[in-house]
């Protein structure tokens, strides 16, 4: 660990139930500490606390206005994201967001154009797009293991979150939905893959007006729904490749992989992760096949499984490290460079999500204008922890 001086000093706001992970991960980045925290429910935060060892307690007002702090951590509702970096960002400091980054594209520009005139740096999760399997998947496509890259799938089958989640009522508002909750997770991954996306198309359908709570205090109560909760979507990319991706609150079940690319000497799978990671995905699997490999024939075979070859992982990070967005901001500041989950490509995804809402509610593909980098990959390590090598590789 960094001597405590030195130490990245983050004040965090908004301590629901997404601060535990981020709370427990971050005692173990080198360099990083949780120095205050805070929220509207100051009892819910002291209790965060007191829990998670966090030394300081404050309103938002004042971890925003403390010079001993050097950056926030917004884990606010996607609602109050914006007016939360904002004002970070003018009291001097960095931002590390959840996501969506912003539910204004606006805002977001606002945000990206206040940190580069105050030299300060902005990131926004996900970050899942730093585990092992996303950075094995990369390692084979850069290696031309399957060919030049032409097709992208990905589908997200969930039943939603009323069965879980005690307050389940802003994934069903505006600025939540499907797209916005899970999307981020496979457009992030697809953009680490295969770069920024040019145009979009979507399609949506709302299943019902309300929907029932089925958990905690609140189990029986119905809650309106103002989003498209079934969502498909077509993606064209910069570099000419195209895809699908399918993100929906209304499946029961499903036998489809989470992420397929295609290419012209074969196919690299991300298959459906085990119960209960969701979209969550740092680790798991990465399946290969390829034209030397690959079965072919016009009988039907069922029951057959898939003869996919299991590549090897050469990364680390394969649990949840959700976070490590964060640690890599902290690096991103002592090394001068951009974070890897940086604001731009929070900015770009959520301008593409935005883009395939419009195409849903009028028709027609929807020119990006935004861009950003691929981001560059982690060095390969047999290292599991969260102290992973953050610097950028050549």
């Amino acid at each position: 660990m960094c001597e405590r001086a030195k130490a990245f000093r983050v004040g965090l706001i908004g301590t629901g139930r997404i601060s535990d992970i981020y709370l427990k991960n971050i005692r173990d980045f080198a360099g990083v500490e949780i120095t205050a925290c805070g929220s509207l429910n100051m009892d819910e935060s002291r209790a965060k606390a007191a829990e998670h060892g966090v030394p300081r307690v404050m309103t938002p007002e004042e971890i925003i206005a403390d010079p001993d702090i050097d950056a926030v951590l917004n884990l606010t509702i996607p609602a109050a994201h914006a007016g939360i970096s904002l004002a970070a960002l003018q009291a001097g400091k960095h931002v590390y967001s959840e996501k969506p980054f912003v539910t204004d594209l606006a805002e977001g520009q606002r945000i990206q154009d206040l940190a580069k005139a105050r030299d300060l740096k902005v990131g926004s999760a996900p970050d899942t797009f730093f585990g092992g399997r996303w950075q094995t998947l990369r390692k084979l496509l850069d290696s031309g293991v399957i060919g030049e890259p032409h097709g992208v799938s990905a589908f997200v089958p969930t039943s939603g979150v009323e069965r879980h989640h005690p307050n389940p009522d802003f994934y069903y508002a505006k600025g939540g939905g499907p797209l916005l909750d899970l999307g981020p997770y496979y457009l992030a991954a697809m953009v680490f893959c295969l770069g920024p996306i040019a145009r979009v198309a979507g399609l949506g359908r709302k299943r019902e007006a309300s929907r029932l709570i089925e958990n905690g205090p609140r189990k029986g109560q119905r809650m309106p729904v103002e989003v498209d909760t079934h969502c498909l979507s077509l993606i064209a990319f910069e570099n000419g490749v195209v895809g699908q991706m399918m993100v929906s609150f209304d499946v029961w079940e499903s036998e489809t992989p989470r992420l397929e690319i295609y290419g012209t000497k074969g196919t690299v799978c991300i298959p459906d992760p085990d119960p209960g990671d969701g979209a969550n995905i740092f680790q798991g699997p990465v399946w290969v096949r390829t034209r030397d490999t690959a079965r072919w024939t016009m009988r039907p075979r069922p029951n057959a499984p898939p003869e996919w070859e299991v590549a090897e992982n050469t990364h680390g990070l394969n649990f949840d490290a959700r976070g490590i967005g964060l640690a890599d901001l902290a690096a991103a500041v002592r090394e001068g460079r951009e974070p890897r989950a940086s604001g731009a490509l929070g900015l770009h995804l959520c301008e593409v999500m935005e883009g395939m809402l419009q195409s849903s509610n009028l028709g027609g593909f929807v020119d990006i204008e935004s861009t950003c980098t691929r981001p560059p990959m982690l060095a390969e390590t047999k290292e599991q922890g969260l102290n992973v090598d953050l610097k950028t590789v050549p």
